[in-house]
């Protein structure tokens, strides 16, 4: 299925919390189907570079549309020779998966509707998933014969188990947010999933962002070596805390005047 191509598949816009932490918002405007062409992965890995380089106090990715995505549009396989595939996965971990699981903030996913495929995968490489009570999510590529190849499967094992990972990616079916939730893919559900996952950035945003960093670093080294070797850099990349300005400031806070009033610059 295609459709008309936007003139920006992407949007990536800076705004403050009220407090003055920078929020980054990058949203899929691709049409009413969100297909990710080759446009759409261009101008993502372009986002997230631009985020690598330039990193905000958290993340969110949402989109407009009538769902957040139909898919990968399927005339980027017809011909793709196994070595150009190999490359095209690798470049995609890369320059987008990779990257953005390495962002030094939180990063937040919001689901209204359908997601499928690739951005389900990106999803999957966020920090925190919300999603509509409409959203459902599939990884459908064994409708052309393939397998998920931008980090579903591992990421939805890790997240619900290998049991349940090889249900959804073999059966190809499609799954309702309060399933997931229950399952622990996704984190929440709301009403206004939209409203809930901006307020959720904006909190994130304004608290201690190199505490969040350190947090992510330390489920980064569980996931790849276990509990052995995250504890084994825990040391180090704790240690590095108590040399910044908003841990030192927020001890002063809470010996000062108690807990839960000290302000982050995420610094």
């Amino acid at each position: 299925m295609t459709e008309p191509a936007a003139t920006h598949p992407t949007r990536l816009d800076r705004v403050r919390t009220d407090a003055g932490a920078e929020i980054a918002i990058l949203t899929f405007a691709h049409g009413q189907l969100n297909l990710f062409d080759q446009s759409m992965f261009d101008a993502l890995r372009t986002d997230v570079a631009t985020l690598a380089e330039n990193p905000p106090r958290a993340v969110l990715l949402r989109a407009e549309g009538k769902v957040v995505s139909a898919g990968v549009d399927v005339n980027l396989f017809n011909g793709l020779a196994a070595e150009s595939a190999a490359s095209l996965w690798q470049e995609l971990f890369a320059s987008i998966c990779h990257r953005l699981e390495q962002l030094p903030c939180p990063v937040v996913y919001a689901a209204h509707g359908l997601t499928l495929t690739a951005a389900f995968e990106i999803a999957l490489a966020c920090d925190i998933i919300l999603a509509a009570p409409q959203a459902k999510f599939g990884l459908v590529e064994n409708v052309v014969g393939l397998t998920p190849s931008m980090g579903g499967p591992q990421r939805l094992a890790e997240r619900a188990g290998s049991g349940r990972a090889r249900e959804l990616v073999m059966t190809g079916d499609l799954y309702d947010a309060a399933t997931l939730q229950s399952w622990g893919v996704v984190n929440a559900v709301h009403e206004d999933v939209d409203s809930a996952a901006r307020a959720l950035t904006a909190r994130l945003a304004d608290g201690p962002t190199r505490a969040h960093d350190a947090t992510k670093q330390i489920i980064s080294a569980w996931r790849s070596g276990g509990v052995a070797h995250a504890d084994s850099i825990t040391p180090d990349v704790s240690a590095a805390l108590f040399a910044t300005d908003d841990l030192r400031g927020a001890v002063r806070s809470f010996l000062d005047v108690g807990p839960g009033k000290a302000t982050y610059q995420g610094r």
